[in-house]
């Protein structure tokens, strides 16, 4: 029996080592771009995943799709482990669980190849028969709406026919999951809604799951939630809560709200426009009460008074010697070590000390 949840992230952690050049002196840097991250999807989904360049998503959906493995915690993929699978099991996992869509349609299509013939190679590599691969990919393109351009190649069609043409590719050989790379990246704002319209109609009518990554803002209202990725962590989730009247004509729009994710190591990342708005630094003081958690940032200078008085407070217990608050296997190595070390001085008093350098014979 197939369980609701399609993918399935815990505290993934993915690290690269960056070579510092030839001829360089310096070691190897090491770059954590996920940081114990935490994601899930159910069956039947439409996905966004946001955030600036450099958070992390990119690597997510490239250890979703089987072309990086994590350095640490686990994705789980339709029950499938990504960071135990050998490259064979990663080749037939690519082949035949998810399918790819990239932001530019020269990374999707063979610009010497028609429409058609595009989509029956990934059939052809998996083993299908020929004449059923011709009748999958005219089905295919049927789906996305491109029948008629079934014989054109890469320069003969448009931004969007492209990419449309990309998505019957990443069909072709009925993926559970659909990942999608800023696949509206190079549209204009018309064609990019009739991509996202595509991707609800697949998974309307194929009970397909897709996860897009994009930079465009207005993403929300055409996925089921969205998820900020955030320094290598999730973040924030964005839910679609209801419907209101908006604007002067009264038309209903959707209604949003954006929550914070507490991850399974009990964190939240707290938006940095906050913390500077309400100058939170280094430490934080928390109070509870029956209200819930509460935040507060330290006055100025106060954190930092504090370190000190710690600092002097170990120093004072070093120099006053065992307290009542030691263990007592600490008081006892204390109390032997007074009572060895007399001994050691008057044996060590008997050798007369070495005067001058060391002399090689």
């Amino acid at each position: 029996m197939r369980t609701q949840t399609l993918i399935q992230c815990e505290n993934l952690v993915k690290i690269y080592r960056i070579d510092p050049g030839e001829g360089q002196a310096k070691a190897w840097v090491e770059v954590q771009a996920l940081q114990g991250l935490d994601f899930s999807v159910k069956r039947g989904e439409i996905v966004g995943v946001v955030g600036v360049s450099g958070s992390g998503k990119s690597t997510l959906l490239n250890i979703l799709g089987g072309l990086d493995r994590p350095t640490g915690g686990r994705a789980l993929v339709a029950g499938k482990d990504l960071g135990t699978m050998n490259t064979r099991e990663l080749d037939d996992y690519r082949t035949r669980t998810v399918g790819f869509v990239w932001q530019y349609g020269a990374r999707n299509l063979i610009p010497f190849l028609s429409a058609a013939e595009n989509i029956e190679l990934p059939m052809l590599l998996a083993g299908g028969p020929g004449a059923r691969n011709r009748q999958r990919a005219i089905e295919l393109l049927d789906l996305v709406g491109l029948s008629d351009r079934k014989d054109h190649r890469l320069e003969e069609l448009s931004g969007g026919e492209q990419q449309r043409v990309a998505v019957a590719i990443a069909l072709a050989n009925q993926p559970e999951l659909l990942l999608a790379d800023e696949p509206t990246g190079e549209l204009d704002t018309n064609t990019a809604k009739t991509i996202y319209a595509l991707f609800r109609e697949l998974n309307r009518k194929l009970g397909l799951t897709v996860v897009i990554v994009s930079h465009d803002p207005g993403i929300a209202r055409h996925v089921d939630r969205v998820v900020a990725v955030r320094d290598g962590k999730l973040a924030s989730e964005t839910l679609r809560v209801g419907r209101a009247a908006a604007g002067r004509k009264g038309r209903q729009a959707d209604v949003f709200e954006e929550l914070l994710v507490l991850d399974s190591a009990g964190r939240i990342s707290i938006p940095r426009e906050y913390l500077e708005r309400f100058h939170f630094h280094r430490h934080v003081r928390m109070e509870v009460d029956e209200g819930g958690i509460h935040l507060h940032p330290l006055p100025a200078g106060e954190g930092e008074d504090e370190k000190n008085a710690a600092q002097r407070s170990a120093e004072h217990m070093r120099e006053a010697g065992p307290s009542e608050h030691e263990p007592i296997w600490v008081v006892r190595i204390r109390r032997i070590a007074s009572k060895v070390k007399p001994i050691l001085d008057r044996w060590v008093s008997r050798f007369p000390a070495r005067r001058g350098g060391s002399h090689d014979n």
